[in-house]
């Protein structure tokens, strides 16, 4: 896809991958609505296979390669969700994909893309150094790039998450996803106001984290160099091809605290009894905040993924108990 999709290519896009996907459920939680004051809806894309939304994107790429192109495979960079979701993608249409990953990337995420049989090469912690090795790779294999967001292949497919949401819950006022590269809130954007044009898009971001923010305030691509926050999946900066649907469809990027995305993620395994990584959780620490009037409204809420490394809680369950008799 050469051209920025719009609607009907996100319906397309949908039909192509619906095989392959999950059409994810959507929650609500009556104790979380009144800590919020209006009607919240969670689009459960932690429950979607591999963990999170990257699937859908990941699906409809590998399903637009000509059969000249599969017979190369493909490749991408990615600290984690995506780089799971194309070896998921590419093992079930039997075509290679190798995956470079940050030698920081987290162990769950590294854990399953080898369960995907991906092809892992690491490198050096830095997009600079993702991009190169990736690009070695392409020239070595002649397989094909399917960057992790700044690709309208991907758009089209992270799209389908809210297209599936607007049709599920009927006059939504607001939808709110995470944004980091942008492939999910762009694809979100132009589906949400292709269904209704009066929905407000949120983007939802650390403030750790904030090039999304700067970026639009800023009316050119700002990036961030060695951001730190507990949300792993929002550390990338906006591409070429994605801010500039952000820029026109997207009507606010609302930044939240650390303690915030951790108080979400409590909240969600407590009340809603789902596992939302920190990434996923921005939304509903957007809703709560304060910063962004929810008072009233139909709230949809993209939790984008559920990808939590357990060992460090388990262990600490363990120890808690005591010594072992």
């Amino acid at each position: 896809m050469d051209t920025r999709p719009c609607l009907a290519d996100i319906q397309a896009a949908h039909a192509r991958i619906a095989p392959f996907v999950h059409r994810t459920p959507v929650f609500t939680s009556r104790s979380i609505d009144e800590l919020a004051g209006g009607e919240l809806y969670f689009k459960c894309e932690n429950l979607q296979r591999g963990g999170a939304f990257k699937i859908r994107g990941a699906m409809n790429a590998v399903l637009s390669l000509s059969p000249e192109e599969a017979a190369h495979g493909v490749v991408t960079h990615s600290s984690g969700n995506h780089a799971a979701a194309l070896a998921l993608a590419a093992q079930s249409k039997g075509i290679v994909a190798h995956i470079v990953v940050p030698e920081n990337a987290p162990a769950v995420k590294l854990a399953a893309v080898k369960a995907y049989g991906g092809r892992i090469t690491t490198c050096a912690p830095t997009m600079a150094a993702r991009e190169e090795m990736a690009a070695r790779i392409v020239a070595d294999t002649g397989a094909t790039l399917v960057h992790p967001y700044n690709d309208y292949r991907i758009i089209a497919g992270q799209g389908t998450v809210a297209l599936e949401l607007m049709e599920q819950v009927e006059g939504l006022d607001m939808v709110l996803a995470p944004v980091s590269g942008g492939g999910l809130l762009s694809g979100t954007a132009i589906a949400a106001k292709g269904i209704r044009p009066q929905v407000q898009v949120i983007g939802c971001e650390p403030s750790n984290a904030d090039d999304a923010y700067r970026s639009l305030r800023a009316g050119r691509i700002v990036t961030n160099d060695h951001p730190v926050t507990i949300a792993d999946g929002l550390r990338a900066n906006l591409g070429d091809k994605t801010f500039p649907i952000i820029r026109e469809l997207v009507d606010e990027i609302v930044l939240v605290k650390e303690e915030e995305i951790v108080h979400a993620m409590r909240l969600l395994f407590e009340r809603v009894k789902l596992v939302v990584e920190p990434s996923g959780a921005v939304g509903l620490a957007a809703a709560l905040c304060g910063r962004l009037n929810v008072q009233g409204k139909r709230v949809g809420i993209i939790l984008s993924g559920g990808n939590v490394d357990m060992s460090a809680f388990f262990d600490s369950l363990l120890l808690a108990s005591g010594p072992r008799e």
